[in-house]
């Protein structure tokens, strides 16, 4: 069984899956390949000069994988609760893990099958949301849900951040303890 499924490799899903992995968690990104950010120019990204949309997802795809995490091209068809974890259904295949981080952009259907609880968006443009308490849980013990789809501006700067947020909480949950991820330069 995985630590963390992610559904969505953009921003928000991409950094959420980069953190898991990094700090060794047994995570897979199921990705559909359809992010708003691969028609997007970035020059918003702090540490980031300017960077295409494509680029910046195949950057945060590369960083998933040089930590261990995995990345496979599917769409997810549906979420279900199975014995501690949950069973997650593709087009490529079945997966269990023990948590799920939803980061599917502007996308709710999956999430509404699944049973998850949304709300009208705030967000130009965004008209569902899920609805997602302040660690970024859903109705639903054990999914979470980041970026966009959670209720955070589209920027991508914020989608990453909150990806990264909600990750450091399910690492937390998964080590029942407080989890922090710093790098120090080396002398």
């Amino acid at each position: 069984m995985l630590d963390v499924v992610v559904i969505g490799a953009g921003p928000a899903g991409a950094s959420a899956a980069l953190l898991t992995a990094k700090a060794g968690k047994k995570t897979l990104v199921l990705d559909n390949d359809k992010t708003v950010t691969k028609r997007a120019w970035v020059e918003n990204h702090y540490g980031v000069m300017e960077i295409s949309g494509p680029d910046l997802v195949e950057i945060g795809k590369q960083q998933v994988t040089k930590f261990g995490g995995e990345i496979a091209q599917a769409t997810v068809t549906n979420i279900s609760k199975v014995g501690e974890g949950f069973k997650v259904e593709t087009d490529n295949g079945e997966y269990e893990a023990k948590h799920i981080i939803v980061a599917t952009g502007f996308l709710v259907d999956l999430a509404e099958k699944a049973g998850l609880t949304t709300k009208p968006g705030t967000e130009p443009r965004v008209k569902t949301i899920l609805d997602v308490d302040a660690e970024g849980k859903t109705n639903v013990d054990g999914i979470w849900a980041a970026g966009t789809v959670a209720g955070v501006s589209v920027h991508t700067i914020v989608t990453a951040g909150d990806g990264a947020r909600v990750a450091i909480n399910v690492i937390s949950v998964l080590n029942g303890e407080r989890y922090v991820d710093h790098d120090v330069l080396k002398a």
